[in-house]
């Protein structure tokens, strides 16, 4: 996609997609909040807590790691380490090499979408099958995802319909239940056709070694069920300290991500089959994947690290639901996505400073992220950040005149006199053309200032009125 700014891209968005990301992303926040405050009488207590626990793993990373190796190693899972997404992509091949293996079924995972495996793997003939519903969706339509948990938030059933037929998955039938029985029947032969399964892990258990996956559809089950070989792609972030902490975590996930009490399908993974179970995979291989992450680690942003990949910033966004997580150009979308991918590019972080900037700073990605990571205050430092490496932000026009004017209380009072012409000033002889460009694509609000001063200034005048007033 060609590099375009947010405010672009969202005012090019067709209706019915804006129309299915705001409604899904609407309706998802909103489930969210009437089940958390209906079931807890403090959940801001429980992110609290859930956010230091995270924190805790991102500053100690360095003595975890080696200790969750241990335990899995212990577990009889074979550990690999990938610095970058191609070292990442290479494991995964010769894994499969190794073992001659030619077809992969993929259950849903951020990190190998960030590292594009799929692609690579076909490039290198192998047979690589998303199975959950989404991502096979945008798998079959050479799409991307633009949610971090609902793939195809920007589709709708008629959409999908259309390219089931085209697929020759069925005549067109925009049934929910009719595609989802097609999709089934489609996949149910290629969990059992495939070599490999491969899953990514929601949370990883640094005491037990376990891995936890957690899925609605049961299809992470399908790819570990018939395939001899399980290969998990996790980012080094995932880690917790003990079992005992994933009782919270797995509640606020649930309710963040789907507004559920729990995921359907909640699986512990501590290895490969033991000689006592008659099935599942005869070998596990865990590739651990930095990709930048150590880099955000050294960073004043390493609190982004905590997130749990639940969407729920996404959710409650009001650029993202006017924009769609395709805007953001990036893997990662919306708030957290604002914030990790211009980190994760490293020394190429020019090309996504500008998603910093998208964000009103409402703070209500705060206000709702189950570890409670202070999305607003990372995205003035990101922004701080280019300013200081004196990178350009196309479509903004110069600040300084602005910043001169409201730092000089005469000068600002003076300026305010003139503020009501704004309402009558057509845009055509605003004098700045960047100032122009701008405005072109926001409507600014009616002018209502000056008598917030008169206000005060009488208030002033009534004795005690000082000290009422806030």
């Amino acid at each position: 996609m060609k590099f375009q700014q947010i405010d672009q891209f969202a005012a090019e968005l067709k209706a019915d997609t804006r129309a299915a990301v705001y409604d899904g992303s609407k309706k998802g926040h909103e489930k969210r909040t009437k089940l958390l405050f209906d079931e807890f009488p403090d959940p801001n207590h429980l992110r609290r807590v859930a956010g230091k626990i995270k924190q805790h793993v991102v500053e100690n990373l360095d003595t975890y790691l080696p200790a969750v190796e241990a335990k899995m190693k212990a577990n009889g899972v074979q550990v690999h380490w990938a610095a970058t997404a191609d070292a990442a992509n290479a494991a995964v091949l010769g894994i499969m090499r190794a073992r001659g293996a030619t077809k992969i079924v993929k259950a849903k995972t951020m990190v190998s979408e960030e590292t594009e495996l799929a692609h690579f793997l076909e490039k290198e003939g192998i047979e690589t099958l998303e199975t959950d519903l989404g991502e096979f969706i945008v798998q079959i339509d050479h799409d991307h995802p633009s949610h971090i948990v609902k793939p195809i938030i920007h589709k709708n059933r008629r959409e999908i319909a259309r390219s089931f037929e085209r697929e020759g998955l069925g005549a067109y039938n925009d049934d929910p239940e009719t595609i989802t029985r097609r999709a089934r029947t489609f996949l149910r032969h290629k969990y059992l056709e495939a070599d490999v399964g491969l899953t990514g892990a929601n949370f990883v258990s640094v005491e037990s070694g376990r891995i936890v996956l957690v899925t609605n559809e049961g299809n992470s089950r399908f790819c570990l069920a018939a395939t001899k070989c399980h290969i998990a792609m996790i980012g080094i972030e995932k880690l917790v300290p003990r079992d005992y902490d994933l009782g919270l975590l797995l509640n606020l996930l649930a309710r963040s991500g789907t507004a559920q009490e729990v995921t359907v399908y909640t699986e512990f993974i501590s290895g490969p089959k033991s000689a006592a179970q008659p099935d599942g995979p005869e070998e596990m291989h865990v590739i651990f994947v930095d990709n930048g992450r150590t880099e955000v680690l050294a960073s004043e942003c390493r609190d982004i690290l905590r997130c749990i990949r639940c969407g729920a910033c996404l959710n409650v966004c009001p650029v993202y639901r006017q924009a769609s997580g395709h805007a953001y150009r990036s893997v990662y979308p919306g708030p957290v996505g604002a914030v990790l991918s211009p980190l994760l590019m490293g020394e190429k972080f020019a090309e996504k400073a500008d998603l910093p900037k998208a964000s009103s700073l409402c703070g209500a990605c705060n206000e709702v992220c189950p570890v409670n990571i202070p999305i607003p205050d990372l995205l003035l430092r990101l922004r701080n950040k280019a300013k200081e490496e004196n990178i350009p932000s196309p479509g903004t026009p110069p600040m300084g005149a602005w910043a001169l004017l409201a730092s000089q209380p005469t000068a600002w009072r003076a300026a305010l006199w003139g503020g009501k012409a704004i309402n009558y000033l057509p845009t055509n002889l605003l004098p700045i053309p960047a100032l122009r460009a701008w405005e072109a694509k926001r409507t600014l609000p009616a002018w209502r200032g000056g008598e917030f001063r008169k206000w005060m200034k009488g208030r002033a005048r009534t004795p005690g009125a000082s000290a009422k007033t806030t």
